[in-house]
């Protein structure tokens, strides 16, 4: 992959505003000839949120016209059509559209039942990744293809692009802090679409007992790791544009610390601030808004960083995490005691990366102790990469 000449392209798609960027990719959802061949005369069951969109209409009204025989939904974090926010508990109900039943996997339980899956078929997957590790869809995944596997129930991907699929980097976690936001022993960025995602979750025997689901894939069509894809709407509600998608596999260990990320604002994920950093000409403030009721440090003035222009700035995409924004506003914290939280060892899968920082060590250093475990990672992943 030619990753220069991938990134140089990138600032014109923007400044341009060029949504056809990437046109010519078919996702899984558009191929009604493949997926029918799965799933005619089945009863199933589709894992969807509002960014599974296919065309200009929702994926289950899409199928449904096709001829899938949909008869439940089950809706991630963030819900089914409406957004919510970010770990905000999703109740169960009705498409109000179809009236199909809901079954929420962010609430009272994140696996599907032997009973919800007892008249089911199939379960279709259809959710747009970003490709981070605490992005907790590939955890929704994890216990549907577990179900699955338990209930002898056909598990079918209809597979996306990965906008950040372009690269590998980042710590792999300690295997005692497993969680929802690290599930698998991973990097923050595998570099990998939820098909291929899939295939090694199964072929790795990462499932519970080892089991493996009888796992299909309907792949993209004109994709590769170095396509720029520029997603149609926003994945999640505090990820509303590609400069957020860009850079939150780095900027989302903010949420592990007292500084914000832009939650509450018109640009969350493209900023962080803090009212005791140093005041270098930057500020905002967190309100409460849609997708972000109650954000950190609400109501108050946070001095900080703006990088709402890091693509025209060549700041992102990049095929490595920025760890020095981290770092240099923990060196600027006054009160370094009290910077992290205890949410930071969870993202970061363990408190080595906390340890490493308050330490003194730089960001080369850091990225230095990641190598071999990476270049381990690499050799696994490779074996289950469906595009080039």
């Amino acid at each position: 992959m030619n990753i220069n000449r991938f990134i140089a392209t990138l600032p014109l798609l923007f400044a341009t505003g060029c949504a056809g960027s990437g046109q010519g990719i078919i996702t899984g959802d558009m191929q009604p000839d493949e997926y029918m061949k799965l799933l005619g005369g089945k009863r199933v069951a589709l894992v969807a949120n509002q960014a599974s969109v296919s065309g200009d209409r929702h994926a289950v009204d899409e199928l449904l016209s096709h001829g899938v025989n949909i008869t439940l939904i089950f809706a991630p974090e963030h819900g089914f059509r409406d957004l919510a926010d970010a770990g905000q508990k999703i109740t169960d109900g009705k498409d109000p559209v179809t009236g199909l039943p809901v079954v929420s996997l962010y609430g009272k339980s994140v696996k599907p039942s032997a009973g919800q899956l007892k008249d089911i078929d199939a379960v279709v997957y259809d959710l747009q990744d970003v490709g981070a590790r605490f992005y907790t869809y590939i955890s929704t995944m994890h216990y549907v293809m577990e179900s699955c596997a338990e209930n002898n129930v056909m598990f079918v991907v209809l597979d996306r692009p990965n906008p950040n699929g372009f690269y590998v980097d980042g710590s792999l976690p300690d295997i005692n802090h497993r969680s929802f936001v690290c599930m698998h022993p991973v990097p923050v960025v595998y570099g990998m679409t939820a098909g291929e995602y899939a295939l090694m979750i199964n072929g790795e025997g990462w499932l519970e007992g080892g089991q493996k689901c009888d796992l299909r894939v309907v792949k993209c069509k004109n994709y590769s790791h170095d396509t720029f894809y520029e997603l149609p709407v926003r994945p999640s509600p505090n990820l509303p544009n590609m400069v957020s998608v860009y850079l939150y596999p780095s900027l989302c260990f903010f949420e592990g610390t007292v500084v914000s990320c832009g939650r509450g604002t018109d640009f969350p994920f493209q900023v962080f601030g803090h009212p005791l950093l140093p005041d270098r000409g930057f500020s905002f403030i967190p309100r409460s808004v849609p997708g972000a009721a109650s954000p950190p440090l609400l109501n108050q003035k946070c001095f900080g960083t703006n990088l709402q222009n890091a693509v025209s700035e060549k700041l992102v995409p990049k095929p490595y995490l920025n760890l020095e924004w981290l770092i240099q506003a923990y060196r600027d914290f006054p009160e370094k005691e009290k910077f992290f939280n205890t949410y930071f060892d969870v993202l970061a899968g363990g408190p080595e990366l906390r340890g490493q920082i308050t330490s003194g060590m730089n960001a080369s250093e850091i990225r230095e102790s990641w190598k071999e475990k990476l270049e381990s990672f690499r050799r696994i992943r490779i074996k289950y990469l469906l595009y080039d």
